[in-house]
């Protein structure tokens, strides 16, 4: 077939790959520049500017209601390699494990950006701030392993209470890993951590992350656009060699396929906060779907008035191949669109 769009089409390339079984659509070209000194600054004008190129690679007929996205920009910072942002179905993250852990493997592949055993790191600019990813290599000399050393994660509230229609009084924790996580049991809620509870997973993630925003008083310390609940962790005994399994909830009603990268950051502080992890201390997060995110204690820190601990979470991410995509003006789906 030799077929090429008309050229009055906008026209996206991109790498398709997924961590723990999350996917991660990477576009790599077509995308109109965001101009900003900060990540921050470069969200905030897409969000105003090109949120129509968001909802068209994400949405229906393009991507699905969990489909994941991340728009490369140049660094913000002198010793950046890139700068992220990372998108979904409602918007824009200010920071993703399971995105800088699949760009760990797409970003060296694509030539993006050179892994020497001199430098073996990528330093990404995320509205969050400053997250170092650490490829590792497997034996074939493949990037498949990707650890990244995270922004400092902090607790918010251990055992908090909220009253969440129609379930009760419901206890919490919230933490903060680079997003804001409320942390509940499953049991509490007879959910079984696995794909025949998702639908319930997404109602009832959906009705505690209402009561909590509502209830909680969630603002971040030093940036005012990072305070916002993401979403909801609900927890649960493990089924393999993890110590706890768990399912996020977060954005519009999306299901993590993956552990959670920055929500395995917020588990660190959580143990760490109740004494259970020192510095050092590991701890493995099992997902929906069986797979792992290690995380490990680098260091306890404060930042800015709280205790916090500097988080390394290692998983494991593949390409699955590349896309063009192409937005036909007189689609009238040209801006996608969302069933459940």
């Amino acid at each position: 077939m030799d077929w090429s769009p008309p050229d009055d089409w906008q026209q996206f390339t991109t790498v398709e790959s997924h961590a723990g079984g999350e996917p991660l659509r990477v576009v790599t070209d077509g995308f109109p520049e965001l101009p900003g000194n900060t990540i921050l600054e470069k969200r905030r004008y897409v969000r105003e500017h090109h949120d129509d190129l968001r909802t068209a690679l994400m949405w229906e007929p393009r991507g699905h209601a969990d489909m994941y996205g991340a728009i490369l920009t140049d660094p913000v910072t002198e010793d950046g390699d890139v700068g992220v942002l990372f998108t979904h179905n409602e918007g824009y993250s200010s920071m993703c494990g399971h995105g800088v852990v699949a760009l760990g493997v797409v970003l060296p592949q694509i030539g993006a950006v050179e892994v020497t055993p001199e430098r073996p790191r990528i330093a990404m600019d995320t509205p969050a701030g400053r997250v170092t990813a650490l490829p590792r290599t497997d034996d074939d000399g493949r990037v498949r392993r990707v650890a990244f050393e995270n922004v400092p994660s902090f607790v918010v509230g251990l055992d908090e209470r909220v009253t969440v229609p129609p379930h009760g009084t419901v206890e919490y924790d919230l933490a903060f890993g680079g997003a804001y996580y409320a942390y509940c049991d499953a049991d509490r809620f007879d959910l079984p951590l696995d794909e025949t509870s998702v639908d319930r997973l997404v109602e009832v993630g959906r009705a505690v992350k209402a009561s909590v925003a509502d209830a909680a008083s969630i603002d971040h310390p030093t940036d005012e656009d990072l305070g916002f609940l993401y979403g909801v962790i609900f927890t649960g005994a493990p089924r393999g060699d993890a110590d706890v399994r768990n399912v996020c909830v977060f954005a519009d009603g999306e299901v993590d396929r993956s552990p959670t990268g920055t929500g395995v950051s917020g588990h660190l502080a959580i143990q760490h906060a109740r004494g259970a992890l020192g510095v050092g201390g590991s701890y493995t997060v099992e997902s929906v779907v069986g797979s792992t995110f290690r995380g490990r204690v680098r260091d306890a820190v404060e930042f800015d008035g709280h205790d916090a601990v500097v988080p390394e979470v290692e998983g494991r991410a593949h390409v699955t191949g590349t896309a063009t995509f192409a937005l036909d003006p007189s689609d009238p789906f040209r801006e996608g669109f969302l069933l459940r």
